[in-house]
């Protein structure tokens, strides 16, 4: 699965490990994150991602 950079902060959103602080699931694509989930690192919103190479 694609993953996503912050491009605030620079923190990686790997889809393998989910963001179980935040109650996202391993395994969830970031097009499945819910609309109003937001950086873990910086708080920025998901618009602020980028896909990574």
């Amino acid at each position: 699965m694609q993953k996503y950079e912050c491009s605030v902060c620079g923190y990686i959103y790997d889809p393998a490990v989910g963001d179980v602080d935040s109650g996202v699931k391993p395994g969830t694509a970031f097009a499945d994150l819910p609309d109003d989930w937001v950086c873990p690192e910086c708080g920025a919103t998901k618009d602020m991602f980028e896909p990574t190479d």
